[in-house]
């Protein structure tokens, strides 16, 4: 694990509180294992973070882009902040090298895995928030995640699959898609799901993921690839 000063030097921000930011990178499996630990977990940070990075990017989007509909925003919104964005700037920041993980999250893969790569990200974000202000946190965003909606904008990837499938079963059967949970498996602080979506009753295809949104979004994907069979 690399020392948490050297992310300070690679951001070219200096905290005045360094445990803030070490908290940013403790995922409650380390408490498990290191009761002795004075400060939290990351969760918290990681909900303050979540709505610095939300009010951000709406504002960015607001002024941007004056004649898009809320609905279009919303959802260039969504693609900018899903799990999937998130982990892969966490990725290419390194952050995994930071964390503090108990050893059986270390062995199982926890710091390459996707929603823990996020939820750090977001906690980042809101200890750069508490410590340097709000003006440090939108330079970071901006940086780091912005950067992003050029694409998201050129491959229409905002139009996420369940927003696609949606539009497809109305189009069809003049329903909405539902999503059920259907199987949940692993221990509290790594579960994977498997849901199922459903056309009136029935039920057209299933995936997983390591949230339920994750497992949704998989599983329109499962049903998009099968709509010509389906339809």
């Amino acid at each position: 694990m690399e020392e948490i000063s050297k992310l300070e030097k690679k951001l070219n921000i200096n905290f005045k509180d360094k445990n803030l930011l070490r908290m940013a990178f403790i995922h409650r499996s380390y408490l498990n294992e290191h009761p002795e630990e004075r400060l939290g977990q990351n969760e918290r940070l990681e909900f303050l973070g979540d709505s610095v990075l939300g009010m951000v990017v709406s504002k960015h989007l607001f002024i941007e882009y004056p004649n898009q509909p809320e609905g279009d925003l919303t959802n260039f919104r969504s693609s900018l902040v899903n799990a999937k964005m998130l982990s892969k700037a966490a990725v290419n920041l390194h952050l995994g090298n930071y964390l503090y993980l108990s050893k059986g999250e270390e062995a199982t893969g926890g710091r390459n895995r996707q929603y823990i790569m996020a939820n750090t990200f977001e906690a980042l974000i809101g200890a750069i928030f508490l410590d340097q202000g709000l003006e440090a946190a939108e330079a970071f965003i901006k940086k780091f995640i912005l950067p992003n909606l050029k694409e998201i904008l050129e491959k229409n990837l905002y139009k996420d699959f369940k927003s696609q499938l949606q539009e497809k079963a109305q189009e069809k059967y003049g329903v909405t898609p539902t999503y059920k949970v259907i199987e949940e498996r692993g221990p509290d602080h790594a579960k994977t799901f498997k849901t199922a979506v459903f056309i009136e009753q029935k039920k057209i295809a299933e995936g997983d993921g390591n949230s339920k949104q994750e497992a949704e979004q998989k599983t329109a994907k499962v049903a998009l690839e099968n709509w010509p069979t389906l339809s």
